[in-house]
């Protein structure tokens, strides 16, 4: 066998342990789980993380999973809790304790202070029998099975489940709050997952930005507007103020016979394609393609339809959407 076989069979190996490892987790689920679920749902301040080592850097992902799925949490390092840090636990907390032994020594000042003080423990351990799940109010138990490595040495297996049962938490207090992508998107406004969930209201043009004719307005006066606001097109306006059609490149090109002696309404194409504010900016850049156009105009029932926005195709592209 060569060094690269070699290399493959390691790894195919190591992730098909873990595999198996969690589809064992995914069977032991029992009604511990609902407990710890319910008990943070019934917590009026936040989850409080805490671990050493491997458990501690598992931890901070699972802080930062609950918090920006709409569970208020953070990481708590145990040593730095017995220097001070203690003060950031207060009544109507829930600590969740991560060991794999339960017999990480850092913890003993965190869940000596949640006894005290009647904080509620979590406790995820694969060890029933520690001194974390002893003093737990609920336990979050992990099987024991070994490690990826083969001597029980290297944090693998273990740290698989523990995360992945943090994540089973956070996706199921997550789907119970009826958390949505956009109330995703608030706690991730950057990036390219930020820019996937905006929002049509997040990146339109509004106000004194609109280019809005009425419809006997003449073409004149329309060519100004288009001029002057710089996005190709105009909106032109019924009375009551819905949008009743649009003006573009193309509609002044087709009446460019006699041109300046019509109104916007002869010349306008009525009943344009619109989009929603709420409408994810996504949607819009699919039916800019679609329909071969730069711009949306925005509106909504709520609004009988006047215009609330321009949105532009170059505002999706900065957006890094397109």
């Amino acid at each position: 066998m060569t060094d690269t076989e070699k290399f493959l069979h390691t790894a195919r190996q190591v992730i098909t342990d873990e595999a198996n490892a969690l589809n064992v987790l995914a069977e032991s689920l029992d009604d511990r789980f609902a407990q710890a679920v319910q008990m943070i749902l019934e917590a009026k301040g936040r989850i409080i993380i805490s671990g050493i080592g491997k458990s501690g850097h598992i931890g901070h992902k699972i802080a930062a999973t609950l918090a920006s799925t709409g569970t208020p949490a953070y990481f708590v390092h145990p040593a730095e809790a017995s220097h001070g840090d203690l003060g950031m636990l207060s009544q109507g907390d829930v600590v969740l304790a991560i060991s794999n032994s339960g017999e990480a020594p850092e913890l003993a000042n965190l869940l000596a202070f949640t006894r005290r003080f009647g904080i509620p423990l979590i406790g995820l351990s694969s060890k029933m029998d520690s001194t974390l799940m002893k003093q737990a109010d609920v336990h979050l138990q992990i099987p024991s099975l070994g490690e990826a490595c083969g001597f029980g040495m290297v944090p693998s297996i273990s740290t698989t489940l523990t995360l992945a049962m943090g994540d089973a938490l956070a996706i199921a207090l997550m789907k119970h709050r009826d958390f949505r992508p956009e109330n995703f998107r608030d706690f991730h406004p950057g990036g390219k997952l930020g820019a996937q969930l905006s929002k049509v209201r997040d990146l339109m043009h509004a106000d004194e930005a609109l280019p809005l004719v009425a419809g006997d307005a003449p073409m004149a006066d329309v060519l100004i507007e288009i001029s002057q606001k710089g996005f190709g097109v105009a909106g032109v306006v019924a009375a009551d103020g819905a949008l009743a059609g649009i003006i573009t490149d193309g509609d002044l090109r087709r009446h460019m016979q006699g041109l300046l002696d019509k109104t916007a309404a002869e010349v306008m194409t009525a009943s344009p394609a619109t989009i929603a504010p709420d409408a994810m900016a996504e949607e819009a850049v699919a039916v800019m393609n679609k329909r071969k156009i730069t711009c949306l105009f925005v509106t909504d029932a709520a609004s009988q339809q006047r215009p609330q926005g321009l949105l532009h195709i170059h505002d999706c592209l900065r957006a890094g959407l397109g």
